[in-house]
């Protein structure tokens, strides 16, 4: 079932250089996606699949800043696929399946880039959301090493994967990297100097053997508390969220 037109918001991201039709309730995009979009390193020309692409807000924000990618997601539900396809450029593709069973058309090709933002809770523990949508995104129905292997198996050599997540997950997100994937960059996020981060960004590369490096964080935001509404970026988020920048990991 598609969402009403009622049920939609138009939102801005990236400076305005962007906008997103969401759900009104259930999953919407804040910060995360374009942290993930900012951390792939594609290039003109590049192939870009997303796993779990949503209303397809990453690969928005990555074909903003890098222009003649090809484009491709993989989303569960139906109704936010629908709105990958109508955020996407014209040439798109957006497919609907889950992980174990990708159409047959997906797992016959291969990306130079893999990005992800899968649900942040494993399931055992976690409160499910009553929002179908919401419940799917938050909270996961499938482990990360699943979500890891299918990118892998969807990667061409050498090509480039790229996870966030939360920080407590990090062990879950590197261990079925090991043997497959080298080169591995972690990129700590933490919302403000002195705080331990919170979130993480994971980069890897396929077949690659190079040694795991811990990068410095990245903090989001300036001072100790917001001053109102006013989010007061740091220069380094202010401009990969508003001024759809990359954000270089490492030597990429």
């Amino acid at each position: 079932m598609s969402f009403a037109a009622a049920d939609l918001t138009y939102d801005a991201f990236l400076g305005g250089r962007l906008h997103i039709w969401q759900p009104r309730r259930g999953y919407r995009a804040a910060t995360d996606p374009v942290w993930l979009a900012a951390s792939c390193p594609a290039k003109q020309g590049d192939s870009v699949l997303e796993l779990g692409c949503g209303a397809g807000t990453a690969l928005a924000c990555l074909s903003t800043r890098v222009g003649g990618l090809t484009l491709a997601g993989l989303e569960l539900q139906e109704p936010y696929a629908e709105l990958a396809r109508r955020n996407l450029p014209v040439g798109s593709e957006v497919f609907v399946g889950d992980l174990a069973r990708s159409p047959a058309e997906l797992r016959s090709r291969s990306f130079d880039h893999v990005i992800a933002n899968p649900p942040f809770y494993a399931a055992q523990g976690a409160v499910r959301p009553t929002d179908a949508g919401r419940g799917t995104a938050h909270v996961e129905d499938t482990p990360l090493a699943t979500w890891i292997d299918a990118a892998l198996r969807r990667l061409r050599h050498r090509g480039t994967f790229s996870m966030i997540n939360r920080t407590d997950r990090l062990a879950d997100m590197l261990a079925p990297l090991d043997g497959r994937a080298g080169g591995i960059l972690i990129q700590p996020l933490a919302s403000r100097s002195g705080r331990a981060a919170d979130r993480v960004i994971v980069h890897a590369i396929k077949g690659a053997r190079g040694p795991l490096r811990l990068l410095p964080p990245v903090v989001v935001h300036e001072g100790d508390t917001h001053p109102g509404d006013v989010a007061h970026f740091t220069p380094t988020a202010t401009a990969v969220l508003r001024d759809a920048n990359p954000l270089t990991l490492g030597a990429i």
